[in-house]
This record gives C-alpha cells, sequence and structure tokens, in this order.
C-alpha cells in the first residue's frame, strides 16, 4: 500500500510539472535590490507566476519562448506603500467623498488600479478609504481576476478621534454623516481595542491610525497630537494577535512620538518631526513614509481649483519641513520605504517621487530599494515581492536606459509584468 502510494505521489508531482506554464526572460541588465548590484545578461526562468532561477544567459540553451528584454534594465515590480485607490482623488469640495455611492467607489478604484499597474506599481499598501471596508472589495476583485490592478494590501479605513485628521470636517453641524465614514472613531483605549478587532475580523492586512492633524482636513493642525499613545498602544496591541501591523500618519513630532513607543511599524509623512522622533525610529526600525513630491501638486493644483486657504497654508508650512525631515532620515539611516499619497495627485502618477528622493538625500540605488526591498520588508512580503530572486512572483518592469544613471527613467514608458504576464 505505501508503495501505491508513494507512487501516486510521484505521479501526482511529475504531472503537476508538466502542467506547470514554463516562460522566459532574456535581461540585458538585472538589479539585484538585495545586494544592491547590478546583474549583465541574464535568463529568467518562470514557472507559472513565480520565478524559479536567475542566471547569466548562454546562447546555446535559448528557450523557444523567451521574451526579449536584452536591451533593457529589468527591475522588480515597484511599490507604492502609501495609496488611496478607491473614489476619486482630492479637490476642493470638503463634501465630495459623500456625494458618491460606494459601488461608485469601489468600481473608480477599479479603473484607479489599473493605471497604477501600468505605471509598473504591481504591489501598493493602500492606507485607508472614506468608506469602511471599499479597499477590502477592491483587493478580492483583483485577486479574484474581476479587475486587473497590483496587489494590494489594505486597511479597511482609519482609526481617529472624532473631528480628527481622519474624518470629514467643516461640514454644517447638524449634517449626519454615514456609519461607514466613522466606523473607526475612537473614544478611549477599550473603544479602541474593540474597533480594532472589528476591523481585523473583516480580513483587513494591517490598522492605520491618525496620530496628528492633517494637511488635507480642514479644522485639524498637522503638529498636534490625536490619538493618545494609550489608544495607539491598544490598537497595536490587538493587531499583534491577529499577526498584523500597524502604521500611523503622523505630521507632528509628539504624535509620531506615541505611536512609536505603541509600537507601530511605520510613520506616513513625518513632515514636522524632530531629532529624537528619528532616533527613536533608528533605534526601534520604525520606517518613514514620506510623500515629498505631493506638496508640489497641492501648491499648484490647489492654488488653481480654489482648494481651502487652510489647507493650502498647511502645505506651504509642511512641504519643505518635510523635504529636510526626509534629507536628515536618511543620513542617519532610517528605515525609509516609498510612498506617495496617490489619490491626493492622479492615480499612474506614483513614479514621479523617486526622482524627488534622489534629489533629497538618497542615491538612485537607494530609491530604487525603498520601492522594492524596503517596501516589502515592511509589508512583511519580502518572501513574494519586492526582488527578482527565485520562489518570487513574476512581478518586474523593463525600461530603456540606466535608472541608477538616471533616476527619471523610471518615470517614463516601462513594460509591466505582474505574475509572469506582461500586462501593458
Amino acid at each position: 500500500m505505501k508503495a501505491i502510494i508513494a507512487l501516486a505521489a510521484a505521479f501526482s508531482v511529475s504531472a503537476a510539472a508538466a502542467d506547470a506554464e514554463t516562460r522566459y526572460v532574456r535581461a540585458g541588465r538585472v538589479i539585484d535590490v538585495e545586494k544592491a548590484r547590478v546583474l549583465t545578461d541574464q535568463l529568467i526562468t518562470i514557472e507559472n507566476d513565480r520565478i524559479v532561477s536567475l542566471a547569466p544567459y548562454a546562447e546555446a540553451a535559448e528557450p523557444a519562448n523567451v521574451i526579449d528584454w536584452s536591451s533593457k534594465t529589468v527591475l522588480p515590480g515597484l511599490i507604492d506603500m502609501h495609496t488611496h485607490l478607491v473614489g476619486d482623488i482630492q479637490a476642493a469640495g470638503l463634501a465630495d467623498p459623500l456625494l458618491s455611492s460606494g459601488a461608485k467607489d469601489v468600481l473608480i478604484g477599479a479603473a484607479n488600479a489599473r493605471k497604477t499597474l501600468d505605471a509598473g506599481f504591481t504591489t501598493v499598501r493602500d492606507v485607508g478609504a472614506w468608506r469602511a471596508f471599499t479597499d477590502v472589495a477592491l483587493r478580492d476583485a483583483i485577486n479574484a481576476g474581476y479587475v486587473e490592478g497590483p496587489r494590494m494590501a489594505v486597511a479597511g479605513g482609519y482609526f481617529t478621534i472624532p473631528n480628527g485628521g481622519g474624518a470629514i470636517t467643516g461640514l454644517a453641524e447638524d449634517v449626519v454623516i454615514p456609519a461607514d465614514f466613522t466606523r473607526g472613531v475612537v473614544l478611549g483605549p477599550d473603544d479602541a481595542r474593540r474597533k480594532a478587532r472589528d476591523f481585523l475580523q473583516h480580513d483587513v492586512d494591517f490598522l492605520k491610525t491618525i496620530a496628528t492633524g492633517a494637511v488635507l482636513t480642514v479644522g485639524t493642525e498637522p503638529g498636534l497630537p490625536e490619538l493618545s499613545e494609550a489608544e495607539l498602544r491598544a490598537i497595536v496591541e490587538e493587531a499583534r494577535k491577529y499577526g498584523k501591523k500597524v502604521t500611523a500618519h503622523a505630521h507632528g513630532a509628539q504624535g509620531a512620538k506615541n505611536a512609536i513607543r505603541a509600537g507601530v511599524a511605520s510613520i506616513e509623512h513625518g513632515s514636522l518631526l524632530d531629532d529624537e522622533a528619528l532616533s527613536m525610529m533608528k533605534k526601534r526600525g520604525v520606517y518613514l513614509v514620506a510623500d515629498i513630491y505631493n506638496g508640489d501638486y497641492i501648491n499648484e493644483v490647489g492654488a488653481r481649483d480654489g482648494w481651502p486657504e487652510e489647507t493650502m497654508q498647511k502645505n506651504r508650512d509642511t512641504t519643505d519641513a518635510q523635504r529636510e525631515v526626509f534629507r536628515k532620515a536618511v543620513k542617519m539611516g532610517v528605515a525609509i520605504a516609498y510612498g506617495t499619497d496617490s489619490g491626493v495627485y492622479p492615480h499612474g502618477d506614483n513614479a514621479k517621487q523617486l526622482p524627488y528622493m534622489v534629489k533629497y538625500g538618497m542615491t538612485p540605488m537607494q530609491a530604487v530599494q525603498s520601492a522594492t526591498i524596503n517596501a516589502a520588508r515592511l509589508l512583511g512580503w519580502e518572501k513574494d515581492v519586492g526582488s527578482i530572486a527565485p520562489g518570487r512572483y513574476a512581478d518586474m518592469i523593463a525600461v530603456e536606459g540606466d535608472p541608477l544613471s538616471d533616476i527619471s527613467i523610471l518615470v517614463r514608458s516601462k513594460t509591466v509584468m505582474k505574475g509572469g504576464e506582461v500586462v501593458n
């Protein structure tokens, strides 16, 4: 009997191997982000949706069904760690999020997802939608193959204080905001713990907290703490029970320190961080995800379209400050992952921040690593995405030229592969 079982198992493995679809990519140059080096003339072997080998190309062993990228530089698919795919992009109207349905928001999100994928971003961390769990629906639709888009890690919504940085503010007092917009509003540590559990039971990938006021939320101050350290800790502790991480929107130093002490994995924005906050981040391995392109977009489009003056002033107060914090963080060796706040600016422009990161202190290799292996490590997905190596998904981009000499090449058109399939 044992022999029969062993034979059956061997036949099953053999049949699976026979059924596996194998394809090959010849790459002129491959950026090895894990070892910070460039490999030349490589053959990448893909079986189904994953890479099985990376080796020097040998002319004698040339396979029949090879994708010829021999004139291109090949990188891992890029990762944006701060996106908002669901719903329309930021506009001047304070009540704009209330003027759409949840179904429409998800359908708009599907279009945004496709633009993001075409831009070379094969994975995103989506850090919250106005309506709770609409991002979960989009993630699941992509995973099921109903729509095309990047791999998504989703938060489900925001944890915020009443009228805080993660709330819709500036409306008349008697306007009632629907419950799915306020599902993460927190009233003390016990409530924070209960609501964190609710989100986690809805199959989110991580939790998003609002530790300070926000530039784009009227009536809040970016430099002022909002969620308390005790509330933040309750959320982090509950997330850890489920094996999940927590990130914190935090412009101001004190709010960031509250979040760091509470145990978050990353600080979003970080516009007004001081040396102590950065030192705490370095010591504890907390990542900085800073959207240093965004300020220029807001300054231009906000002025053109009449965004609230309060928003414009807060943007002026934080843009240059954030870039100096970023420069200091790079110099100090703080872990940095790439995040752009797409959804404030048009989706598909995600790569425009890469030249800013080089301008404000990174080498081109460091900038590429921030948007690949560093981001994957923050996600906890480094065994699946973020590098071109055996076992990883065959998520890759190919570009003409050398982005390590001119990082702006990555802003231009590129060929994109997700899971072994060329998607544009």
